[in-house]
């Protein structure tokens, strides 16, 4: 499987962007899928999770109320539509998937959250908030 993460760019604090996530496979459908970030000097951390049909959703506290993931199954893509943009939320953006994430989805509460959970990874994009 690969992905291929876009989107990214530069933004004033407030603002929005919208990343994209399109994978290579017909099974995409099959997986469970996430984004991830890494800001500079930091470890990669987890922002948002999705289930195999989109009906269920999972972020981090620290995006909460202002980062949207969604998926469109037909079109092999998932997206995160993040807005009120603040200077911590630069960093590069990575999409992952795991079958086994949306497999057993609800049973894998705190695994999900966790980067080695997951199989595959996109390349990143870059987000930068300015002040």
């Amino acid at each position: 499987v690969q992905l291929q993460a876009s989107g990214g760019g530069l933004v004033q604090a407030g603002g929005s962007l919208r990343l994209s996530c399109a994978a290579s496979t017909d099974t995409f459908k099959l997986y469970g899928m996430a984004w991830f970030r890494r800001a500079p000097g930091k470890e990669r951390e987890f922002v948002s999770v999705i289930s195999v049909g989109g009906g269920s959703t999972f972020y981090a506290d620290s995006v909460e109320g202002r980062f949207i993931v969604s998926r469109d199954n037909a079109k092999n893509t998932m997206y995160l539509q993040m807005n009120n943009l603040k200077p911590e939320d630069t960093a590069v953006y990575y999409c992952a998937a795991d079958r086994e994430v949306g497999r057993y989805f609800s049973a894998l509460y705190y695994r999900r959250q966790h980067p080695d959970e997951y199989d595959y990874w996109g390349q990143g994009t870059l987000v930068t908030v300015s002040s």
